[in-house]
């Protein structure tokens, strides 16, 4: 294994070079800098953890903190966190993924022990009782999701408003009267999962605003629920000529569900889904889809979280960003 030494012979300077271009402690010319990162290449070397936290009072480890609900769809949440490990790398930094079930005492412990230099927050509720701790925390947090009251952090999420007017516009379009729509289940909203209904209440309105009739029902997340909610809705509008699902487990399952039922797609009904093109390919769906942008929200997330460590005067106020979905239609809806 080389050794800060050997970079230093092979880059034909003294340690305590090597050691301020690691550190960045000192200003080092532009072409020695150079030589000493190609040695650093060339060689492999990668530096002592614990003593580059000593030189440079951080530990390039970002903490990526979640929790997953045994109700919930589990691919839905892996979506987000392989962006944000990537990203993570890229900017040069490890990831700490906690998923303690007391994420406000991790929360504590870790950045008060100065484990990470960073925090990002995942499945963000509207009343998130993590927040408190990373007030407290002096190390700076992004949130991934949407908070009531997120007052001091960078926050990222996906505008599920904007999503669900363009569902229900997509399918206004096509002269569609009648639309089913089936949410994340009760208790999602229940916890605090905001885009629960920031996503049912826009379709209401834009439906109101086309002159739509627009029946939305609580999906759920576990088999054999899955089938039973998506009939109740189903049945609950028979004369419905077009499905939307904002619910991953339900659309996940939905090609077998209709089959099932003997309903072609979209012969007998149109369908159009919220969901990311990466999950739409891990799961073969043929649909019509919003795209959720779960990669794109763990770039900005990151980058942003790396740029208030680096330099927080430069970062700004905090920023709270809707990002808006894509849309890619996948032949799944028909005129009527």
């Amino acid at each position: 294994m080389a050794t800060i030494g050997d970079v230093a012979r092979a880059a034909g300077v003294s340690r305590s070079t090597v050691s301020y271009v690691l550190s960045g402690k000192r200003v080092i010319s532009a072409e020695t800098k150079e030589r000493i990162e190609a040695a650093i290449e060339l060689l492999g070397f990668t530096p002592n953890a614990g003593a580059r936290a000593l030189a440079t009072s951080r530990t390039n480890v970002l903490g990526l903190y979640l929790q997953f609900q045994e109700d919930e769809f589990a691919p839905a949440m892996l979506q987000y966190i392989l962006p944000v490990s990537t990203t993570s790398r890229a900017e040069g930094y490890d990831l700490l993924m906690v998923t303690d079930p007391d994420l406000a005492g991790a929360i504590r412990r870790t950045t008060s022990s100065h484990m990470v230099d960073g925090v990002v927050l995942l499945d963000v509720t509207y009343h998130d009782a993590r927040l408190e701790p990373l007030r407290q925390a002096q190390q700076p947090a992004v949130l991934i999701g949407y908070a009531q009251d997120s007052a001091g952090f960078d926050s990222f999420d996906l505008d599920f408003g904007e999503a669900a007017r363009m569902a229900v516009d997509h399918l206004a379009e096509r002269g569609h009267r009648e639309i089913v729509l089936l949410t994340p289940p009760d208790h999602v909203a229940t916890r605090g999962g905001s885009y629960v209904w920031r996503f049912r209440d826009a379709a209401i309105e834009r439906a109101a605003r086309h002159g739509i009739r627009l029946s939305a029902h609580p999906g759920a997340s576990r088999h054999p629920e899955i089938a039973e909610s998506l009939d109740r809705a189903l049945d609950a509008l028979p004369g419905a000529t077009a499905l939307i699902v904002h619910n991953d487990a339900t659309v996940a399952a939905l090609p077998r569900l209709l089959d099932e039922r003997g309903i072609r797609v979209p012969q007998d009904l149109s369908v159009v889904g919220v969901f990311s093109q990466g999950f739409g390919q891990a799961f073969s769906l043929p649909y019509t889809a919003v795209e959720s942008l779960p990669d794109r929200l763990g770039e900005l997330a990151v980058a942003q979280l790396v740029r208030r460590i680096a330099d927080p005067s430069s970062a700004g106020a905090p920023v709270v960003r809707l990002i808006e979905p894509g849309f890619f239609d996948r032949g799944s809806t028909r005129a009527v």
